[in-house]
């Protein structure tokens, strides 16, 4: 069952070992206790697994005691149980890459619809850099992976709730590394023809005929056939069609333009 209220947290910390005879009624009234670098409000959890949501419930509640937690199964019970809190707090639970994409293409416009204001990060086990830029794109604050721990995880909200935005610096690594290593497949792929024969490419996908290759590249029309049936060994393909196609991530658009 999860732990609601002050009564709650109080009944929860006598539990622990060591704390037998302390008075946690008065350490929940110290102003000076950190909630959330001192800026209280609330903090929704909204995850379909009722264990999970209890169990993060109760961890928020030990750590942040004046703040009020809510654990919810969807966006549908939030809604009709929410507070209003222009500082709310929403952590969007997912597990699975297709359980993180419906709660961004889905969950958070329907957040954003209902309170505009909320501070929304989404919770995945799913650690795709893609996906983590794709749910700040779509509104949310922040992106936390089950892969990090409990107090990263405090620290972040604490960082969303200041104004900031929150997503893991291993992610952005994988991104960079991802588009470097899809930079030098390019190149590698660019340097199986010789220069000529890359000319001999882009006028091929710019649809070009023989006679007017050739005299846009000063060489003769028999040269030209030797080189496209030198490119078309090279990539496989059976005809022009399939070369323009078979080259489509070598040579962007842009670049076929003269």
């Amino acid at each position: 069952m999860p732990i609601s209220g002050q009564a709650g947290v109080r009944s929860y910390h006598e539990s622990l070992p060591g704390r037998m005879g302390a008075q946690p009624s008065e350490d929940l009234e110290d102003s000076s206790s950190p909630a959330l670098g001192g800026m209280h409000g609330s903090i929704s959890i909204l995850d379909e697994n009722a264990f999970a949501r209890d169990c993060l419930a109760r961890c928020l509640r030990e750590i942040e005691p004046r703040d009020t937690i809510g654990a919810f199964a969807g966006v549908r019970q939030w809604a009709e149980a929410r507070a209003s809190d222009l500082r709310a707090i929403i952590l969007l639970c997912a597990s699975g890459a297709k359980s993180t994409e419906q709660v961004i293409k889905k969950d958070l416009a329907a957040i954003r619809a209902i309170n505009p204001e909320a501070l929304c990060i989404v919770m995945s086990d799913n650690e795709s850099p893609d996906q983590m830029m794709d749910a700040i794109e779509h509104g949310a604050r922040g992106f936390i992976p089950s892969s990090i721990g409990l107090e990263v995880a405090v620290e972040a909200i604490r960082l969303v709730r200041a104004g900031g935005t929150f997503i893991p610096a291993s992610a952005l690594l994988k991104s960079r590394s991802s588009l470097d290593q899809a930079a030098l497949r390019k190149e590698s792929e660019r340097g199986m023809f010789t220069a000529r024969q890359a000319e001999v490419v882009k006028a091929l996908r710019r649809g070009q005929p023989n006679k007017l290759i050739a005299y846009e590249l000063k060489m003769g029309e028999c040269t030209v056939k030797v080189h496209i049936r030198n490119i078309m060994k090279k990539l496989n393909a059976r005809n022009r069609t399939e070369v323009a196609f078979l080259t489509n991530d070598m040579f962007p658009p842009e670049t076929d333009r003269a």
